[in-house]
């Protein structure tokens, strides 16, 4: 059975932020995602002109970005670290680090155009922030990705990182995910790919068994669990040329389910890819 997505320090879109808390919500979880800072102050017309737009615009991103509200009248240190001089200013944070902003009640055209330069089309950042942690520290993406379904039950792209990322951690529960990954998407194919590794890395937990071929299928798969990419491609690449045959032809369907686990963008799935087609014709 799938287990729910379930929240996971879910951050809140919209949320104000103070001179004590500058730091931790806005430079630190800047480099989990990019946080927006709206300067503003009560007096200031063209503020609340801004801000409605600013927040709206947060909540339907759905955590892409977030917006923090800083209040100049009342955190001018901050304002003055920043050197505000007009309001409102709006100034975008990346890894700790201002990497876009702009002065004045933009219109909302603008403000989208803006954002999209900054962040991308919605969701798109948030995954690519989360994959980019998925070696080092995978329990947290984990937890990301089930932040994001649950914000976004229909992400099929987080479905399917969540899936894949929990299958190589041993997870019985990713392989139930790669199964309903739906169909028509294009996740679809990479999900089917990647199933018949269940079957592959299932030989770490039968009993040794004797001949080459089988030590070299059994390494593969030891290497290809442990992330040696290219160590258990080229066994697998070796099982294929010696033996098609060869548990029913499980060297191919690995090599397969390895370049869906890697994905197109790794570097040495072309490479892999070509070698296998001038192996097979």
């Amino acid at each position: 059975m799938i287990t729910k997505p379930q929240t996971v320090n879910a951050p809140t879109p919209v949320f104000d932020v103070t001179e004590a808390t500058f730091e931790r919500d806005v430079l630190l979880r800047s480099r989990e995602v990019p946080v927006v800072v709206d300067f503003w102050a009560p007096w200031c017309g063209p503020c609340r002109t801004l801000g409605p737009t600013l927040e709206r615009l947060a909540t339907e991103a759905k955590g892409s970005w977030l917006l923090a509200k800083l209040n100049t009248d009342e955190h001018q240190r901050i304002a003055a670290a920043f050197r505000i001089q007009s309001i409102p200013a709006v100034k975008a944070f990346r890894e700790g680090k201002i990497a876009a902003e702009f002065v004045g009640a933009l219109p909302e055209g603008q403000v989208r155009a803006w954002l999209k330069q900054l962040v991308g089309e919605p969701g798109d950042n948030a995954l690519a922030s989360i994959a980019a942690i998925e070696a080092s520290d995978p329990q947290r993406a984990v937890a990301l990705y089930r932040q994001l379904l649950e914000q976004d039950p229909k992400n099929v792209p987080a479905f399917f990182a969540l899936g894949r990322l929990l299958f190589l951690q041993g997870d019985p529960e990713g392989m139930g995910l790669l199964k309903h990954v739906p169909t028509g998407t294009p996740q679809y194919a990479q999900a089917q790919a990647l199933l018949p590794l269940s079957d592959f890395f299932a030989v770490l937990d039968e009993p040794e068994q004797s001949g080459d071929l089988e030590t070299r299928y059994r390494r593969a798969a030891r290497d290809l669990h442990a992330r040696r990419y290219q160590e258990a491609l080229d066994e697998l690449l070796t099982l294929v040329a010696h033996d098609r045959s060869f548990r029913d032809d499980g060297a191919r369907k690995a090599l397969l389910g390895a370049f869906a686990l890697l994905g197109d963008e790794h570097p040495l799935v072309p490479q892999y890819r070509r070698k296998l087609a001038n192996t097979l014709f």
